[in-house]
């Protein structure tokens, strides 16, 4: 499933360490399964199965809350793992049980903690909370941080989830985190820059003859989507306010070569009492977490693309004019699959128009 489109769906169920491919019973049921993929929600899906007579499936032990499902879908050789993650839902009703999972960081946010870590920078701190998860197969791939905090000045606290800890400190440094299945049975836990790097996938096509692969796509230009920030620190002595100085975008290499502006100005209200370094590292996260300022939403024909769209990386647009061909970074894929159907619909951004390359990848 979905065979016409020579695409297969595995389906793995079971322990949280040792998941085992779906029973036959199961997979005679499988109806639809929709996978999601999204940079800032994380990543779930829901996966339908129809139950004859009523509530048949409801107590099936490989379908428990708690328990593992992988989610993979071969087109071609290898299997490409959409979902690795654990039940956390079911309902019944209407001859079908839908089953909803979410990705592996749900087991992040599962207890809330209370703990120092002084004199630890927060990529330090980061990679320790991730390597108590590496009985689920996480691999932490953590970019290192410079700002040091000293015990006698800030201690960093943790007094929530792990998952809610890392997340905080992801925004306190411009980074992003999430857990992204790499094959079945082991994920990456990255925690760092937004990705601009690496080969692209191969490239959405409009308008241009046998090469189409899109059913549709739509783009929207928002100036107001994120604000250029600044801030002053106190000096202890003088009592004098520093203007701290605004770092440039760590978000390179540059997917526009006319960004769009910001139109907002706004003012970082915590930093006067702040060291320069760390009021410069909150400045610098305020530029990295504003959002991209151009966005793009479709959907593409799978039979024509004949590949898996991943989040998280970087496509390249051609056919849809100058200012908006080029190359974006993948926010969210949606993928829904049943017998015979497989659609992605995805969205896109960037921070302006006009490419910086003179093709894409094909």
């Amino acid at each position: 499933m979905p065979a016409r489109l020579g695409a297969r769906v595995l389906l793995l169920l079971g322990a949280k360490t040792l998941p085992r491919p779906a029973p036959p019973r199961l997979i005679d049921a499988l109806q639809s399964v929709e996978v999601t993929a999204d940079r800032e929600k994380g990543d779930g899906a829901q996966v339908v199965f129809e139950q004859w007579p009523p509530a048949a499936l409801l107590g099936d032990p490989a379908l428990a809350p708690g328990n593992r499902l992988i989610v993979a879908v071969v087109m071609g050789v290898l299997p490409q793992v959409l979902l690795d993650g654990i039940i956390v839902h079911q309902e019944s009703g209407d001859g079908a049980l839908t089953v909803t999972a979410q990705d592996l960081s749900v087991e992040l946010d599962m207890e809330e903690k209370n703990a120092k870590y002084p004199n630890q920078a927060d990529s330090i701190i980061v990679t320790q909370i991730l390597g108590r998860y590496a009985q689920l197969g996480i691999a932490p791939a953590v970019t290192p941080t410079m700002d040091m905090p000293i015990e006698t000045e800030r201690v960093p606290q943790q007094n929530e989830t792990d998952l809610a800890f890392v997340k905080r400190a992801a925004e306190r440094n411009g980074h992003v985190f999430y857990i992204e299945p790499v094959t079945i049975g082991a994920s990456k836990a990255y925690w760092g820059p937004e990705v601009r790097l690496g080969f692209p996938q191969p490239a959405l096509t409009k308008d241009m003859g046998a090469a189409t692969n899109l059913k549709s796509i739509s783009f929207t230009i928002d100036s107001e989507a994120g604000a250029q920030t600044t801030g002053k620190v106190l000096e202890p002595f003088t009592k004098m306010t520093i203007p701290v100085p605004t770092l440039p975008s760590l978000k390179i290499p540059p997917l526009a070569a006319r960004p769009v502006p910001a139109m907002r100005r706004a003012l970082a209200r915590d930093t006067a009492n702040q060291s320069t370094a760390t009021a410069a590292t909150n400045l610098l996260s305020a530029a990295m977490n504003t959002p991209n300022a151009v966005s793009g939403t479709g959907e593409v024909d799978t039979a024509a693309y004949g590949h898996v769209l991943r989040a998280r990386g970087l496509v390249g647009v051609r056919g849809v004019g100058l200012a908006f061909d080029g190359l974006y970074h993948v926010d969210a894929v949606t993928h829904k699959l049943s017998r015979g159907e497989y659609t992605q619909a995805f969205r896109l951004s960037r921070e302006g128009l006009v490419s910086t390359v003179p093709v894409v990848p094909v």
